[in-house]
């Protein structure tokens, strides 16, 4: 294929992956990265792939100090024919340039970040895994590189996308986890940032996060940051409920990340006749839908994982089993469906593939 950018190729290829069973997520990363620099008044510029290699920031650098930063997260897929796909990446592009106007970034033009990642993904497309259930990860971030201290936004920044051979975003994965309420720390509240993709979010939930696996929990829901009992997010994904026979998940109210998994879920349950309302909801409404077998099934969703049942629920000395531990017939098909659609293996009815190369 012809490139837009200039590529360098790397003298020194790493080895990879002998077993793609024990990928892993997010462990190890492909022979070469996109980098494009921004300059107050010149705009983007001097896009180009060159090998992976470390980044050298002057201490002062600001992202550093101030965390002027955003990312994106999605996948590459390799179908049974050999050729490499791409899920909805312009919605990943208007996503981040949403992340970028809350925080004082340029926006990278749309076209732009789609062909970057097609062009990177093209020049390591070796590093696509073959097996069933594994994928390109594809992680696009911008930052600040301005070399000074002083709270204001940067007029420098660097877009780079790195790419890493995975498989499931959890050991077990498609096993319901187990989930619990935190009830004492935010996440983000409306207002602030959290619905936007940045390093913040996640640095602001690693302290619930270590207490929940203490208690023997994979994943905490957060509250509101306001009135501290309507569910917002699972972790890092967005997350369902299917109580008396209709889906319900948390309304985009400013604090909940807008997740391109989640549009696709709602499009799906809606095409397939079960109704979707998108509104606030109380955990006290979950358990007690639970106590009264209202509440059917559970599940998060999100490019990492695509979808991740939920079998149990704590909350403060409350814990609920949801069908029984089991992966409910929703969840199971909407995985199906989503994951058929990335690779090849159900037909693309609504156009949200995007084919790379050969």
């Amino acid at each position: 294929m012809e490139f837009t950018f200039p590529v360098t190729y790397t003298e020194n290829p790493k080895t990879r992956p002998a077993d793609e069973s024990k990928l892993g997520f997010g462990r190890t990363f492909s022979d070469h990265m996109f980098l494009m620099n921004y300059t107050e008044g010149k705009g983007w510029h001097d896009g180009r792939i060159v090998p992976y290699a470390p980044l050298e920031l002057d201490p002062s650098c600001m992202v550093l100090h101030y965390a002027q930063e955003v990312f994106e997260g999605m996948k590459a897929y390799r179908w049974e024919d050999g050729s490499i796909h791409l899920f909805r990446p312009y919605e990943n592009a208007k996503r981040m340039q949403n992340s970028n106007e809350r925080l004082c970034m340029p926006a990278v033009p749309e076209e732009t970040f789609v062909e970057a990642i097609k062009e990177l993904v093209a020049v390591d497309a070796e590093w696509v895994p073959h097996n069933p259930g594994t994928s390109l990860y594809i992680r696009p971030f911008i930052f600040a590189t301005d070399a000074h201290l002083g709270v204001h936004a940067s007029e420098t920044y660097l877009f780079c996308i790195i790419c890493s051979p995975s498989g499931s975003y959890y050991p077990n994965g498609m096993s319901p986890v187990d989930i619990y309420v935190e009830s004492r720390d935010v996440r983000a509240v409306r207002g602030g940032t959290g619905y936007t993709k940045c390093g913040g979010n996640y640095a602001a939930s690693l302290r619930a996060g270590e207490a929940a696996a203490k208690k023997g929990y994979v994943q905490v829901l957060w509250l509101d940051g306001v009135e501290r009992k309507y569910v917002e997010e699972v972790g890092a994904m967005n997350v369902m409920f299917k109580v008396g026979g209709k889906v319900i998940t948390p309304e985009l109210s400013g604090s909940i990340l807008p997740g391109v998994t989640r549009k696709s879920c709602i499009d799906l349950i809606r095409s397939w006749g079960i109704e979707v309302e998108e509104r606030l909801i109380t955990a006290e409404e979950l358990f007690e839908a639970a106590e009264n077998g209202t509440l059917e099934e559970a599940w998060g969703c999100g490019t990492a994982a695509v979808i991740s049942p939920i079998g149990s629920m704590g909350w403060e000395d409350k814990k609920i089993s949801i069908n029984e531990g089991k992966i409910g017939p929703t969840a199971q098909k909407l995985y199906d469906t989503l994951y058929g659609i990335q690779s090849g293996k159900v037909e693309d009815s609504l156009g949200w593939t995007f084919k790379v190369c050969d």
